[in-house]
């Protein structure tokens, strides 16, 4: 079995050093978009030139397209491809919370249509939540759905939608029953992004970028075949998704702040923060409770898996989101420390430069999918059974 591991692992790190080379050199090590250098078209290519080789999809069922592979292959896949410098990934949404969304709740036919494209890596999507007046309470939303023939007509806003402005299609959340309150007569509906109804507004970032969006619907239309799960049951769908979100999704995640981690550990020996005895120990702190977190997203993960191949998220995971997220804040507040002055001039260095992203970017992680005061009601009420 180690041998097994150890060939599929060689098989990766090989295959990423053929291929991450030449054009895509300028986006090698880039975490995303918002991140200094990384080229969008050139993210595209990449992901189409990650589908010919068979990595995309990896954890799909096989009839699907996929290669279904074990979670333990998915964990070495992640680990090597951030370990050649893969750069983050633009077909993230499509692939790993959309695909599993339609294989549970899509009806053939939607699933015949869209998981191609995705899995080809031509075709991306964007999330449609957020609203102004419902983040974490998306309970709240507002936006709306009606049926006109056979299309489906949408009114309202979207907000904090990532990579709205590169996307092709969104799925969004809106109310479909008038008069509906709270978790009842929501829709989940698949709309192309393309049209004259939809207006996109980049929101520029405090790190200088914009890889999330305002997306205005006024009028838009989308095919009336083109919801997941019944009208009136959106929100049974919506927290499917955003326990795939929780789940698998994150193993990409994890390996990334590996990268972070080893970035800033590099910086502080090159620069003599890790000769500052308060700096070194709260350097060997995030280190030690990174490794923690990994060992419970696999023990979770492995757990879903084992219960449900993978469609369900057990109650432990409710604390994935509340603890990597302060870890990552204090990890962007010990990213400007080791900088130090630095962390407020900018300079050429790539390696500062990911360091002060981290740390700006870090600010909103106890924020989005749900603030951290969100998270702990959630922990208390399902995962302990506490009352509302």
């Amino acid at each position: 079995m180690t041998t097994d591991y150890e060939a599929f692992r060689a098989e990766i790190a090989t295959w990423m050093q053929q291929h991450l080379r030449g054009e895509f050199e300028p986006i090698r090590n880039c975490s995303g978009l918002g991140d200094t250098g990384y080229d969008p078209k050139l993210a595209k290519r990449w992901e189409q030139e990650l589908a010919r080789g068979g990595w995309v999809g990896i954890g799909w069922p096989g009839e699907h397209g996929g290669r279904a592979l074990p979670l333990s292959q998915q964990v070495v896949f992640h680990e090597e491809y951030v370990r050649a410098g893969g750069p983050g990934r633009l077909g993230h949404i499509g692939e790993t919370l959309l695909a599993p969304t339609l294989m549970a709740f899509g009806t053939r036919e939607q699933q015949q249509r869209f998981l191609p494209g995705i899995l080809a890596g031509t075709e991306y999507w964007a999330q449609g939540y957020s609203e102004p007046n419902a983040g974490s309470d998306l309970a709240n939303v507002q936006t709306r759905a009606r049926l006109e023939g056979d299309s489906w007509v949408i009114d309202g806003q979207k907000t904090w939608t990532s990579w709205a402005h590169e996307s092709d299609w969104i799925f969004v959340v809106a109310r479909c029953e008038p008069g509906s309150q709270r978790h009842k007569g929501l829709v989940m509906l698949l709309v192309p992004l393309r049209q004259a109804g939809v207006t996109i507004r980049p929101i520029r970032q405090i790190t200088g970028e914009s890889e999330f969006n305002e997306v205005f619907f006024d009028g838009a239309r989308t095919e009336g075949a083109l919801h997941l799960g019944a009208p009136g049951e959106g929100w049974k769908v919506a927290m499917a998704l955003l326990g795939f979100e929780r789940g698998v999704s994150t193993l990409g995640q994890q390996a990334g702040f590996e990268r972070e981690m080893q970035c800033l550990i590099d910086v502080a020996r090159r620069n003599g923060a890790a000769r500052d005895p308060a700096l070194r120990q709260r350097i060997a702190q995030a280190a030690a409770t990174l490794d923690a977190l990994r060992c419970n997203a696999l023990r979770v993960l492995a757990q879903d898996e084992a219960a449900s191949g993978g469609v369900h998220v057990s109650r432990e995971a409710y604390i994935a989101k509340y603890v990597w997220s302060n870890w990552r804040r204090d990890f962007g507040r010990l990213a400007a420390d080791v900088l130090g002055a630095a962390a407020c001039l900018p300079d050429d260095d790539p390696m500062a430069q990911k360091l002060r992203q981290v740390w700006l970017f870090s600010r909103s992680d106890t924020i989005y999918a749900g603030t951290n005061e969100i998270q702990l009601n959630l922990i208390a009420e399902r995962a302990l059974g506490m009352p509302r």
